[in-house]
């Protein structure tokens, strides 16, 4: 009997970000208002929960080491991370708080090519959020985005 592969479900339960000081890290995220689940987590690992995902900030060489690879140094990675608001003034609140918890600015929210609004900050270790008002991607009645058909 032939079994055929599972398929990959089109989702994602947890992100880890590489980070160089847990604390640091772990500090400003709850700086920004997130909550750390304290029975998960370590001090070798935080978790927060956010709207239907796991966020985690663990040692970079050890996240390196567990995926095989080589460590890189802190910097873009080829990726931002995102999150959508509601409006253009929420864009710019939540980017102020990320930058008064001790965010780096990195582009300010300002109109965009593609109609919407964003800008981006990048938290302690580099990893780039942008932070938009997206009206062609509509929030839902929790804020999470209802992506057209």
């Amino acid at each position: 009997m032939t079994t055929s592969p599972t398929p990959l479900a089109p989702k994602v339960n947890l992100i880890t970000l590489g980070v160089s000081d847990i604390a640091r890290s772990t500090t400003f995220y709850q700086r920004l208002g997130w909550r750390r689940s304290e029975e998960a987590s370590t001090q070798d690992v935080s978790f927060f929960a956010l709207d239907n995902l796991v966020l985690a900030v663990w040692s970079r060489d050890r996240l390196a080491e567990d995926a095989g690879l080589a460590p890189t140094p802190p910097g873009f990675g080829g990726f931002a991370l995102a999150q959508n608001l509601p409006s253009e003034r929420d864009v710019d609140l939540a980017v102020e708080n990320a930058v008064a918890a001790g965010g780096r600015l990195l582009k300010k929210p300002a109109k965009t090519f593609w109609g919407g609004y964003s800008g981006y900050f990048a938290d302690p270790d580099g990893h780039p959020w942008e932070i938009a008002y997206n009206p062609y991607f509509p929030l839902d009645e929790n804020g999470l985005v209802a992506l057209p058909a």
